[in-house]
């Protein structure tokens, strides 16, 4: 479990408002849930022969002898608090949330035993229509944050009678092959045969290029259902392939199954997963509701623009992650010209301009200095001699200069005219200073 400081979280905030705004646009709505639900919640929605439930919930008894856990994913408390609200009877429900997680599993770079999720659960719509939206939406939101290369991976998972069928054949294929099985992959032949699909393993994956494949094994019904959301997704321009061995990790998905991935971090690496889930809410003691829903860990997504900004300066994603630094950093000396620093820095921010003031009193170089490392393309100076002229000074700093105090442009502005100074600030062309 690792801090969130300053400086990391004003590119996840930015993210966020991104997600916000998209969200808006689709008409979904925010839903908040607890961090703890009863146990029992997750050994039912997620399934007891998972990974998540066997092996990295963290759970407790508390003083009421009751066994509770920190949630480990959240759709489960999505569909557990629209069941109790009585959601259901006000027609379909389009909620997003966002938040930690918990899982006790083994750290590695944009994983944590807490990590953070934002999620969308369109619950009560079975069209399929409402797959390919659904995955219109993440598609949109992870170009918008500026992520390129992007790649869409589906595969259908029937219904729960085809999937139950299907597990039968997968067994009964894989007992007379167990010599040739990881130790893993036995044991999840006795608990969770199709994850085992999603194996690691690279002997595991050229063993299964012959085994029987689950979009082989669906009834008619589920084929055309698949094809008419592959045809969706044509009519949206959202490029897609189609992966037989994709089953995702938990149990509650039937149907469509999707994850977006990106080679930004070197390797293909997951940052969006999702699928439909209509016995979920069933099985959790609701009325047969169909449903559908993805998350994106925010940890990796990070991971991600970083690396597409690091990758391309001029890239949309170098943009978006610039967009934490402040406009202006105000730099100021003496009495009168601290004074009149926080009067002007105060006007400069009701117009809307993010405005970092030094109220450390450091000499003029230091202040320079700390100004370059904000990354903020202009500098205000105030001194006492500047304030006894009613004038301050801009400066449109230099980035990587090795004189901190260095700058292209040099502009008095007036103190008794500081729209003037806002409407510089806005229009001026930093590419062509």
């Amino acid at each position: 479990m690792v801090d969130l400081f300053p400086e990391q979280t004003l590119l996840w905030q930015a993210v966020e408002k991104i997600a916000r705004d998209q969200f808006h646009l689709a008409g979904i709505k925010e839903i908040r849930t607890p961090l703890l639900e009863i146990t029992d919640l997750f050994n039912r929605g997620i399934g007891e022969e998972t990974d998540v439930v066997g092996k990295e919930m963290y759970t407790f008894i508390d003083r009421g002898e009751r066994s509770c856990t920190l949630r480990p994913e959240g759709t489960a408390s999505v569909v557990r608090a629209v069941l109790q609200k009585g959601l259901l009877s006000q027609g379909p429900q389009r909620l997003w949330y966002g938040g930690p997680m918990f899982r006790y599993e083994r750290p590695q770079a944009g994983r944590q035993r807490q990590f953070h999720q934002l999620g969308v659960e369109c619950i009560g719509v079975g069209d399929f229509r409402s797959d390919a939206e659904i995955i219109g939406v993440a598609w949109m939101l992870l170009h918008d944050l500026g992520i390129e290369d992007l790649v869409l991976e589906i595969n259908t998972l029937g219904s729960s009678e085809d999937r139950k069928n299907y597990q039968q054949k997968l067994v009964k294929w894989l007992e007379t092959r167990q010599d040739q099985m990881d130790e893993d992959s036995r044991r999840r032949l006795t608990t969770n045969p199709l994850r085992i699909l999603d194996s690691k393993s690279s002997a595991m994956k050229d063993l299964l290029q012959n085994a029987p494949t689950l979009i082989e094994s669906i009834c008619e019904e589920s084929t055309v259902r698949f094809e008419n959301v592959k045809n969706m997704l044509e009519a949206l321009e959202i490029p897609f392939k189609v992966n037989p061995n994709l089953v995702r990790g938990l149990d509650y998905y039937t149907h469509t199954a999707f994850e977006i991935t990106s080679d930004q971090l070197g390797a293909q690496a997951t940052v969006c997963g999702g699928g439909r889930y209509d016995g979920l809410i069933q099985q959790l003691g609701g009325p047969p509701t169909p449903a559908i829903g993805w998350a994106i860990g925010m940890e990796r997504l990070i991971l991600v623009i970083e690396a597409a900004a690091k990758a391309n300066p001029n890239s949309k994603a170098a943009q978006f992650a610039s967009t934490s630094n402040p406009d202006i950093y105000l730099i100021n000396q003496g009495e009168l010209g601290k004074k009149i620093a926080l009067i002007l820095a105060m006007k400069l921010r009701a117009e809307g301009l993010c405005v970092e003031l030094d109220n450390s009193g450091s000499s003029f170089s230091k202040q320079f200095k700390r100004a370059n490392r904000s990354n903020a393309p202009f500098a205000i100076v105030l001194g006492d001699d500047e304030v006894n002229k009613g004038e301050g000074r801009l400066k449109t700093l230099l980035k990587n200069s090795k004189e901190s105090s260095q700058s292209h442009t040099d502009k008095l502005f007036s103190l008794d005219d500081y729209s003037n100074l806002v409407r510089i600030v806005r229009t001026t062309d930093l590419t062509k200073v």
